[in-house]
This record gives C-alpha cells, sequence and structure tokens, in this order.
C-alpha cells in the first residue's frame, strides 16, 4: 500500500467505538422520546454524554484533516488545493441539508436546522486556513470553547444567527452543533493532529492492533461513520418497534 494513502487504524478505531456509543445513546434517547422509558436526558450525566460523543467524533474530524492535508499539498497546489475541502464541505452540508428536510416531515417542531453534519460540512471550509497551524489552534480552540459559554445565555429575534451559536428564546431542535463553540473542538483537533501526525506520519510507535477480530470490526464501523450516521435512526427505530419495545403508532398517526 502507498504510505501517502496508509490510513491509521487507531483513528478508525476510536471513530468505530464513537459510532457505537453515537447508536447505544440514540438507543436510550428514541426510547425516551417515543415515551417507552422516562429518562431526563438534560440533566446530570445524560446531559454530557451525547456532547463527549460528539466532541470525540468532531476531535477526531480536526486529526484527520491535518492527515488529509499533509498528502494532498504534495500533489495538489493553490485553489485546486483549497476546491478539494471546499467540495469535501459542501458534500457533507448537504448529507445535512436532507436531515433538515427529513426531520422537518417527521419532526415538525423541532426539526434539525444545524445539526452535526452541517457543522462538519461548514467547518471542512472554514478550518483550511488553519490545517498548517499548530500551537495556534490550541490556543484559538480554548478560546472558541470559552465563548460558547458566555453565547449559551444569549438570544436573538434574527433565526439567521442560529449556526453561530446564538438562536431565537425557545429555539428547539433534536440536533445543534454551533460553529461557536464546537469549532473549536475541530481547532483542537487540529493541533493534536499536527503534533501526532506532522507530515501526515504518525511519530509514536504503535503496534499495529488492525488484525484483532474486533479491532478490525470497530475500524470498519469507523471508515463507514457517514453511511451508518446517516441509516443509523430508522434501522435503529426499526428493530427497536419490531421486538416491541417501541409504540410508534401514535406517532405515525400524527403525521
Amino acid at each position: 500500500m502507498d504510505p501517502e494513502s496508509k490510513r491509521f487504524w487507531e483513528i478508525d478505531f476510536l471513530r468505530g467505538i464513537a459510532v457505537i456509543l453515537m447508536i447505544s445513546y440514540h438507543a436510550i434517547y428514541d426510547l425516551v422520546y417515543f415515551g417507552t422509558v422516562h429518562i431526563d436526558l438534560s440533566n446530570g450525566v445524560w446531559f454530557y454524554v451525547p456532547r463527549i460523543i460528539a466532541g470525540s467524533f468532531i476531535l477526531l474530524v480536526g486529526v484527520s484533516l491535518t492527515i488529509s492535508y499533509s498528502r494532498a499539498k504534495e500533489r495538489l497546489h493553490g485553489f485546486r488545493l483549497y476546491a478539494k475541502y471546499l467540495r469535501r464541505g459542501a458534500w457533507i452540508f448537504s448529507w445535512g441539508l436532507l436531515i433538515t428536510l427529513i426531520t422537518w416531515i417527521f419532526v415538525r417542531q423541532e426539526f434539525v436546522v444545524f445539526g452535526i453534519l452541517h457543522f462538519v460540512g461548514v467547518s471542512i471550509i472554514l478550518a483550511y486556513p488553519f490545517l498548517r497551524r499548530r500551537n495556534t489552534n490550541l490556543i484559538l480552540g480554548i478560546l472558541f470553547i470559552a465563548a460558547g459559554l458566555l453565547l449559551q445565555n444569549l438570544s436573538t429575534d434574527s433565526f439567521w444567527l442560529i449556526w453561530l451559536g446564538i438562536a431565537p428564546a425557545g429555539f428547539r431542535t433534536i440536533d445543534y452543533f454551533p460553529v461557536i463553540p464546537w469549532f473549536g473542538v475541530l481547532l483542537i483537533g487540529l493541533f493534536a493532529g499536527n503534533v501526532l501526525y506532522p507530515l501526515g506520519r504518525r511519530i509514536i510507535s504503535l503496534r499495529d492492533e488492525s488484525s484483532n477480530e474486533l479491532v478490525a470490526s470497530l475500524c470498519l464501523v469507523g471508515r463507514n461513520s457517514l453511511p451508518i450516521y446517516l441509516i443509523h435512526q430508522p434501522v435503529l427505530i426499526a428493530l427497536l418497534y419490531l421486538v416491541g419495545a417501541l409504540d410508534i403508532s401514535p406517532f405515525l398517526s400524527g403525521l
């Protein structure tokens, strides 16, 4: 295999773990949403669980971007190099728009306006000037997160600032990842990527565990995180319904 295109198993492995945790959390979320179990997911440890899972995804996006950039800049230059990330970001953002449409149809009052796919798509484009930075990204990342803490209590009458993290009072959505503070997590991922994988190469010695069946399975999941994300909720709801864990009849009758 060409070393310039080689995937690092540990990144796929960690992403695979995050996918499994995401699916597990969403199973619990569905049970709560459809009234099967009664848990307050907005308080205590349940408030932090989805944010930790999503934060790990976003951090790994940042790490992966630095590796991709280090390799791509050897064969692409100028606008062609930027266009690579412009196309990639627009592609992922378009999937976010599909999620917006689907949730507007099925979850009208809490449909997704700027969820994690919207965020990742926009962030891949915004991240381009920062891809070669290291310590600057760590500082800016911390500042973005701190700014998010300050903005969380602000509201506005404008609908157009939602993507930044300033939403109208009473705004509700089932998936919300504004640029502030989450771009800060991605910037910290860029910092980590440039420290651990400078020039697209791993600098620490790590035994290859990818032949282990469990590790290989999780790596496979990690390599296919986008399609899994797109289909996991309808599949999950269908499975829970088939085993009798969900009663979605009242929901369907209300469509």
